[in-house]
């Protein structure tokens, strides 16, 4: 009876302790995790919204750049962090659902970490060097199987959105894309506008300026739908339905964390998310934002973890 009296006394304390949290929550800044270094797409990102994030809540907004290992070093500083919802980890989908397919990482996901919100969404785009013949899917589709070896096909290193983002527009269309991985956007580019490889994936944010100089020629958005920025340009689910890949952000928070104070930094996001000046700075970066909810970012992650995990492994897409 003794253990027992014991056991309820503690069960209550946690109880009270995780009401005294969120009542007071917060009481100082918030720490926001960013996996890769300043300068980044990510950091530019969290730092357009985290402001009006921070004025929601009345405090703070800290963003710790902590790169390394493809954000696996920031992904497990995060894990670790106390539930006490002053740390918070600003991941991109490469983070939250492709690395842990790719490497045996020291946290779970789906035990360590608990879903906030989907923040943006960031266009894809598959680029020709201009004297590619292919002006269109349909065109890269029937060319590739006219190619016994297929088609090559750059993109920023082994493993990354762009690499899977081809890997499966291969799957579906039951042609063979060859993939050239670079170590970085840059020298992607580069190779394609040299005329090393004749086609390229990468964001449209950093090839629209050698769309507009007339260095690459744009074949399809890999999102579901047409970015704003190319209204013209289609997008690679008009000619393969269902397929749809972009490269977007979301923010989670150690799994422990008390309900009440997720439900509070919910709102504070989503809130700075709809503000009219985030939503037009965030769309000059190209991206576009979403603040969904918790459940359905959830959903979203474990969906996207699935399908992943299946492309990487059909691919046998593995890192050194």
């Amino acid at each position: 009876m003794c253990r027992l009296n014991v056991f309820v006394a503690a069960f209550l304390l946690g109880g009270f302790t995780s009401l005294s949290l969120a009542q007071n929550f917060p009481a100082r800044p918030i720490r926001m995790i960013i996996g890769f270094p300043p300068g980044g797409g990510t950091d530019i990102l969290g730092r357009i919204f985290s402001p009006k994030f921070g004025e929601n809540l009345g405090q703070q907004i800290v963003v710790d750049n902590r790169g390394g290992a493809n954000g696996l070093v920031g992904t497990d500083l995060a894990a670790k962090a106390p539930a006490d919802g002053y740390t918070i980890f600003l991941g991109t989908a490469g983070n939250l659902t492709v690395n842990p397919s790719l490497y045996k990482t020291p946290f779970d996901m789906s035990r360590d970490f608990a879903p906030i919100t989907q923040v943006a969404n960031t266009w894809l785009i598959l680029v020709a060097n201009p004297s590619f013949p292919a002006k269109s899917v349909k065109d890269v589709v029937a060319l590739a199987k006219g190619r016994p070896g297929g088609i090559n096909y750059s993109s920023s290193g082994t493993g990354s959105l762009l690499n899977l983002g081809g890997e499966l527009l291969g799957m579906l269309t039951q042609i063979k894309l060859v993939h050239v991985p670079y170590k970085g956007s840059a020298p992607s580019l580069t190779a394609l506008v040299g005329g090393e490889v004749p086609l390229s994936v990468d964001t449209i944010l950093l090839t629209q300026q050698f769309i507009k100089a007339g260095k690459v020629r744009p074949i399809a958005v890999l999102g579901g739908k047409r970015a704003p920025m190319l209204p013209d340009v289609p997008s690679v689910s008009e000619t393969v339905p269902g397929y749809d890949v972009t490269n977007w952000f979301g923010l989670v928070i150690p799994g422990a964390t008390p309900a009440a104070i997720r439900a509070r930094v919910h709102s504070a996001v989503v809130k700075a998310l709809a503000s009219q000046d985030v939503k037009e700075k965030l769309l000059q970066q190209g991206a576009e934002p979403v603040g969904n909810s918790s459940e359905e970012f959830g959903k979203f992650m474990k969906a996207e973890t699935e399908r992943w995990a299946r492309v990487i492994r059909e691919a046998k897409i593995k890192v050194d």
